[in-house]
């Protein structure tokens, strides 16, 4: 028992290192002697929400040793907690806030005061919180070696990660590069998709980071660079390789001098912009499959999880082999993080390999004395390549695996086998997931643990350049049964998608469209909710490949509180012919006082309305229309059920049967004329003018607009011979007979 308990003390604080030994067995001998548990230092929440009014009430597992809670609350993307809300007694289990409302995104603190100890709870609540349809751009970094004899499967998962919102921008490295490299592309990606950049997604053994002169494990032969993704992450801080000179660690891969490539830094140089998590299955022979065949296995059951084609109970374990260990209490980052995503009466203690043989658990957490293969109490990298554990989601944590590029490494470990989709080295410092029951991703909780400084109970190691995940960032927890069988017909001009319904119950569909016309995004067609298991979209002029996907919705409720989800989406596509434009030209003939009317328009046209300007109409393609004397406003308009277009036509007619009668507002002079004449209005009616001059056909001779009274006019090359003058002026009509002697 005394060697167990030096070994976790030398986890515990570095700087005890320089103490004496005696004094480390007597500090641990102390410790054994405490009564506290992790879960006495997690305050283990959930809510329930009410509409209207609007509540949301925070309820926790009671603790006999509380004195008081506090709670505090804050928007859920602020880093600051505001004003104490309320200070409750030790007896309370509960609180009420009136104050929230509909479809906002809160977070809560509620921090347990007691004798000896102090307790830490979070929670991510709010009432309907509103639908998440586009998750920005996310940058997939490929190891190359990989790439080609593992494209089915990552072509799978790009149509995944589409499916749930994501934009991807597909990098492939090689292996054998630096990781300056890589940056390099990921920041010319990331600078290009700005402001849309969101998520690094390492997939292969892409060059691995090493940074700082740390060891958040505690060991003094482990002082050194440990492997950091972060670096891919941030994409604004500096950092250097020119002052950090450790050669300690038994280790080389540690060793950190100036000039080698390892950076200095041991703490973020800056926030981290972006989400990242990595699937690294090198160097781990344990496994009896290949690297490429290990990776081939996790993607396949990435996209079984999403589609929610295995079961997932919503429940946690948690084995703690270190108890509360002088406050650190490294297990309650499991007890206050499922608490509020499966509910705390969901969580059970109990054996990790042993219990998830054959139970199936959405959570899970362990931690005990580790070393680069395994962990005490937990078991080891050998017995997890013979397992097959039912966690989707889960935290390790003990000394040297969290050191993560190293043989058989235990961190990376549970990724290879079993349902395991993430893991994090979660006790230094303590991690936050709590987000993900109002539907976040994993990469949201990974990048606000990364940034971690002083919102979140943290303990030791936060900001350290080491946090990272092991898993697919994109990863969400909350799951519905994509539908089934999209199916899409051409419908002449329109595109019919039916699909059969999502196997859970839902509240309906939404259905997207993407096409190279409209960019890379999928882009939403229906404006309500569609309740029925089919939509048409009508009246496409896209020519070529269209894609649509389906995505059923629902209101989730969790243990947080209620927001609105959707399915992964199920996607196909379907060659459309396009809708032709309409273009409507008209021509027509006059004998008389009969006109004959011809539609040489193009396009698929449907109908044909004439209107003749006299008050008819006509719905024949080439009508033949009879007038009285003279000028008609007439028009075609063509149109089929997706277009219309209009063209206008003036028709004069002039049979020489009634006489135009003189209007005295206009005075022509000289008439009859050789060719040349002005217009005179009367002083009430203003200028300018446009004017006409037609033959006695109705075929139009002569046009001049924007005419001034008594502005001189030339008909220079008319035939002589009687014409008729129409000037139009706002809304009137003036016509006057005007006889053409000869023109000069």
């Amino acid at each position: 028992m005394r060697l167990f308990f030096l070994r976790l003390s030398l986890l515990w604080m570095p700087k005890l290192l320089s103490v004496g030994i005696s004094l480390l067995l007597s500090l641990c001998l102390l410790l054994s002697l405490y009564s506290q548990s992790s879960q006495d230092a997690s305050v283990e929440l959930s809510a329930n929400v009410q509409k209207n009014p609007s509540l949301i009430t925070l309820h926790w597992v009671a603790n006999a040793g509380a004195t008081d809670y506090t709670v505090q609350r804050k928007p859920k993307n602020s880093a600051n907690w505001g004003v104490v809300m309320a200070t409750l007694p030790g007896t309370a289990t509960e609180f009420t806030d009136s104050t929230a409302n509909v479809g906002t995104s809160y977070e809560y603190k509620v921090v347990r005061s007691a004798g000896t100890y102090t307790g830490y709870g979070y929670i991510n609540s709010g009432i309907e919180v509103p639908l998440v349809e586009s998750r920005g751009n996310l940058i997939l970094v490929i190891d190359q070696t990989l790439a080609g004899s593992l494209r089915p499967e990552i072509d799978q998962w790009i149509s995944d990660a589409e499916g749930d919102g994501w934009q991807v921008i597909r990098i492939e490295v090689d292996r054998d590069t630096t990781a300056v490299a890589v940056k390099a592309q990921i920041k010319q990606a990331y600078d290009e998709s700005m402001p849309r950049a969101r998520c690094v997604f390492i997939l292969g053994h892409v060059p691995v980071p090493y940074s700082g002169e740390l060891n958040p494990d505690g060991h003094p032969d482990h002082v050194g660079a440990w492997p950091t993704d972060t670096y891919y992450a941030d994409m604004n801080g500096t950092w250097s390789d020119v002052s950090v000179n450790n050669i300690v660690a038994n280790d080389n891969r540690n060793d950190n001098i100036p000039g080698d490539g390892k950076f200095d830094q041991s703490v973020l140089p800056s926030d981290v912009e972006l989400q990242i998590g990595r699937v690294d299955f090198s160097n781990m022979p344990s496994f009896a499959a290949s690297e490429e065949d290990l990776l081939r296995n996790y993607l396949n059951k990435n996209h079984a999880f999403r589609q929610k084609l295995f079961n997932t109970v919503s429940r946690g374990l948690v084995d703690d082999n270190f108890g509360y260990f002088n406050g650190e209490a490294f297990a309650s980052t499991g007890y206050k993080n499922m608490g509020p995503i499966v509910g705390p009466n969901n969580v059970v203690a109990n054996d990790y390999l042993t219990t998830m043989a054959d139970s199936n658990y959405l959570w899970s957490y362990g931690c005990g004395g580790g070393w680069f293969q395994g962990a005490g109490g937990i078991g080891s990298t050998g017995d997890l390549a013979n397992s097959h554990t039912q966690s989707v989601f889960t935290m390790l944590f003990g000394s040297y695996f969290g050191d993560w590029d190293s043989q058989d490494n235990f961190l990376r470990a549970p990724l290879a086998q079993g349902l395991t989709l993430t893991n994090a080295w979660s006790g230094r410092p303590h991690w936050v997931f709590h987000q993900m029951a109002l539907g976040e991703t994993i990469g949201y909780c990974t990048r606000t643990t990364q940034n971690n400084n002083a919102t979140y109970f943290a303990s030791y190691g936060a900001r350290f350049v080491s946090i990272g995940l092991m898993g697919d960032p994109t990863l969400r927890n909350d799951i519905i049964a994509p539908v089934p069988n999209v199916v899409l017909t051409n419908e002449g001009y329109n595109v019919k998608i039916a699909w059969d319904p999502s196997p859970d119950a839902v509240m309906g569909y939404h259905v997207y469209r993407r096409n190279l016309l409209e960019g890379e995004e999928f882009i939403r067609m229906n404006d309500s909710l569609i309740t029925q298991t089919e939509f048409t979209d009508s009246c496409l002029r896209f020519e070529g490949d269209l894609t649509y996907m389906v995505r059923a919705m629902n209101l989730q409720q969790t243990p947080s509180g209620s927001y609105f989800n959707m399915s992964q989406g199920a996607a196909t596509t379907i060659n459309h012919v396009g809708t032709p434009d309409l273009t409507a030209v008209a021509t027509f003939t006059s004998e008389g006082q009969v006109v004959s009317f011809t539609s040489n328009s193009t396009g698929s046209v449907e109908h044909y309305l004439w209107l003749f300007g006299d008050g008819t109409i006509s719905e024949e393609q080439n009508p033949v229309h009879e007038y009285e004397d003279g000028l008609f406003e007439a028009m075609l308009i063509i149109s089929n059920a997706c277009q219309s277009d209009t063209v206008d036509m003036e028709i004069l007619i002039l049979t020489g049967t009634k006489d135009i009668q003189d209007d005295e507002t206009v005075t022509i002079s000289p008439n009859p004329t050789d060719g040349s004449f002005s217009v005179m209005m009367k002083e009430d009616v203003q200028s300018p003018f446009h004017l006409y001059l037609y033959a006695s056909d109705g075929s139009l001779a002569f046009e001049k607009k924007e005419v001034s009274s008594n502005e001189s006019i030339s008909l220079t090359g008319l035939d002589a011979g009687v014409y008729t003058l129409l000037i139009t002026q706002n809304n009137q009509q003036f016509r006057k007979k005007l006889v053409l002697l000869a023109s000069r």
